[in-house]
């Protein structure tokens, strides 16, 4: 991971004082790269959660459980993580549902507790060691709502991660193909910028992601043109908006990278 903007020493600085962070930026900027990275070099237990509209309290909290006749509860990642004091991984947080938000902040307030009421009513208390990390996308992207202030207010410590400058892109890439053509693979990240900054202003429906311009060179690598690599990569997704945002974006592809 190419730490591009000092966000380990941000995220560092609020483990140490026990602040919770939260990382705000589109998608495919590395976030969540970031973040298991983040717990490889502290050599701290991650586990982490993907918020949709089909996560319940369950996935937090837990659930009963009935083995050979005996009514056990088999504890949610919530729980666990505040147990054994782990780092905890809340993902896309802004696409969580009202009720799993309200039972998340009881656990996320300065007490750092919540009471186990799935259960027997146990005091969940969590160990001093226990960090929690959280991602949000911008409204944009689907599924995504805005964050009541008590949730943000719980995330003290925000880092804003955007896509990298293009020379650091290419770093980037580098750390993932063994050759690649600079000139062929700097004009793909051109590209993705413009299409990045088209979908920003809403003109296009479609962001690239690093991990699309990371795929852009390797293709390029195996032996696929920088023209096709592009169509494949860039181009052919917004063909399920239809022939005219296709074609929009084929015109930017050519005038990149020429008609032939």
């Amino acid at each position: 991971y190419l730490d591009w903007n000092n966000s380990f020493e941000i995220i560092d600085s609020a483990f140490e004082k026990g602040l919770f962070v939260i990382i705000i930026g589109p998608k495919g900027t590395g976030k969540t790269a970031l973040v298991r990275e983040y717990a490889i070099r502290k050599s701290k237990n991650l586990q982490s959660i993907n918020f949709s509209l089909r996560t319940r309290e369950s996935h937090l909290m837990g659930t009963k459980s009935l083995t050979d006749g005996n009514v056990g509860f088999d504890e949610g990642i919530l729980v666990k993580s505040m147990k054994e004091g782990n780092i905890l991984y809340l993902d896309e947080i802004n696409a969580a549902e009202a009720d799993v938000l309200l039972r998340l902040d009881e656990a996320l307030d300065d007490r750092r507790q919540l009471i186990l009421k799935e259960s027997s009513g146990e005091v969940i208390k969590a160990k001093d060691s226990w960090f929690v990390v959280s991602t949000i996308n911008p409204l944009t992207h689907v599924g995504t709502k805005e964050l009541p202030p008590q949730i943000l207010s719980r995330f003290p410590v925000r880092v804003r991660l955007d896509y990298p400058p293009e020379d650091i892109e290419y770093q980037i890439i580098k750390r993932h193909v063994k050759n690649p053509n600079e000139a062929e693979v700097l004009q793909g990240i051109k590209l993705a910028n413009v299409l990045r900054q088209a979908s920003a202003v809403e003109e296009l429906y479609y962001s690239p992601s690093i991990r699309e311009t990371i795929a852009f060179a390797k293709l390029i690598e195996g032996g696929v043109s920088a023209k096709q690599a592009a169509k494949t990569v860039f181009g052919n997704v917004y063909s399920q908006w239809g022939n005219v945002e296709f074609q929009k974006v084929n015109d930017i592809i050519t005038s990149k990278f020429g008609i032939t």
